[in-house]
């Protein structure tokens, strides 16, 4: 496999190994790089990313629900949720037919920053190298992968 200079000696002789360490590296640059272009907007990816989720949920979005959705920790869903709060992107509304539920909704100014993150640019530049048969073949190879690694932590399937 070639890299370039700056990932060169992560090189491993196990070509799994090789190959999770190419991933790794990605994944971080992609992301990155989306986190740049959040900052302008005073957000960072994995607040869109629960803003994206609350608002696919619409009524039914609870912490515990963003969660699994996430693939996250509870406690770090709750974590975020609070501190979104605080920020105004969203707020906890107690469910009126279970009244120890709560239900996460958006609020304007989370609306508006959702908005706002949909552009999109760096992730449309990266994956637009591929071309439509790539991105299919590479969709395939993840969905294989994503679904090895959810069996193997015991993940449950969640969908939208």
């Amino acid at each position: 496999m070639v890299y370039e200079d700056s990932t060169k000696f992560f090189k491993a002789e196990d070509e799994d190994q090789d190959l999770w360490l190419l991933l790794t590296h990605t994944r971080y640059a992609i992301f990155r790089a989306r986190e740049l272009e959040l900052q302008r907007y005073g957000i960072t990816p994995e607040q869109v990313s629960l803003l994206f989720v609350v608002q696919a949920l619409d009524k039914k979005a609870t912490p515990a629900a963003l969660a699994r959705y996430l693939l996250r920790q509870p406690h770090t869903e709750s974590a975020l949720v609070a501190r979104m709060e605080k920020r105004g992107l969203v707020k906890k509304v107690k469910d009126l037919d279970r009244k120890n539920l709560i239900r996460v909704a958006i609020t304007e100014k989370g609306h508006t920053a959702f908005e706002q993150s949909t552009k999109r640019g760096p992730i449309h530049r990266i994956i637009g190298e591929l071309n439509g048969q790539e991105k299919k073949q590479f969709r395939k190879y993840l969905e294989t992968i994503f679904a090895a690694a959810r069996k193997e932590t015991g993940l449950g399937q969640v969908t939208l």
